[in-house]
């Protein structure tokens, strides 16, 4: 479905991104894991387009995508839900959610509707919050809202940039099965993940992305009992926890 082939990316003089290659076929979650500064929120940011200093190839279904708008890439069917949810705080849980929808000029109301419900589904609390504005909702809330109004952009492919960020290990929970339930039901997703050890316990396969290249790569549950994989990014007790 995605894929990207000597991507190179630059913020004015630096280069963050170092001829990175990779791949998404339908229906995977693919994580990319890596330390802070990696690279890993700039890859994501060049695949929907909020990136404009590149070189290399990144098409979509066959078709290259490199140079076009973000609204452009969104109505190919790319959603981008971004790293500390970017919110429009001063409007409501409702407004934020058709927003999402923006790009979908030729969607009719009753179709908008229906998907809310569904999008209700996932997240009930967003039902009972929706005339409220998203600056006032929680931490947990707003990263449910920034998921929420992704989908409704009908996305075939999700970026999910750190999810989990700065939430309490409940909410960590809630939001992974919500990750895990969107692909049972057909979400391909591609998913940076602060939380190494719950991104691979959830992937098909994942990349590891260190100081803008891509040094490893294969599927999660390899990398999950690889030694120096553990030991950089698992936490020195992950073999412990997963014989529990």
């Amino acid at each position: 479905m995605l894929h990207i082939k000597n991507l190179n990316a630059s913020y004015g003089p630096i280069q963050v991104l170092k001829n990175c290659s990779l791949h998404v076929d339908e229906g995977e979650i693919v994580s990319i894991i890596g330390a802070n500064g990696a690279g890993k929120t700039t890859l994501l940011l060049s695949v929907s387009g909020l990136m404009g200093s590149l070189s290399g190839e990144i098409t979509f279904c066959g078709k290259s995508i490199k140079g076009l708008s973000p609204d452009k890439i969104v109505s190919l069917g790319i959603a981008h839900c971004p790293e500390g949810r970017q919110l429009f705080s001063p409007l409501s849980v409702y407004e934020n959610l058709m927003l999402g929808a923006y790009a979908r000029k030729k969607v009719d109301q009753k179709t908008l509707d229906q998907e809310l419900e569904q999008i209700f589904e996932l997240f009930p609390r967003l039902k009972e919050r929706l005339d409220q504005t998203a600056g006032t909702l929680s931490g947990g809330e707003q990263q449910m809202l920034a998921i929420g109004r992704a989908l409704m952009a009908s996305p075939r492919l999700l970026l999910l940039d750190e999810p989990s960020l700065g939430l309490a290990p409940r909410l960590v929970e809630t939001i992974i099965k919500t990750i895990v339930d969107l692909n049972s039901k057909g979400m391909t997703i591609l998913l940076v993940e602060q939380n190494a050890r719950k991104a691979l316990e959830i992937s098909h396969r994942a990349y590891i992305l260190e100081t803008g290249r891509i040094i490893l790569q294969g599927k999660a549950s390899d990398l999950a009992e690889d030694s120096e994989i553990k030991r950089a990014y698992l936490g020195k007790d992950y073999k412990d926890l997963s014989e529990r």
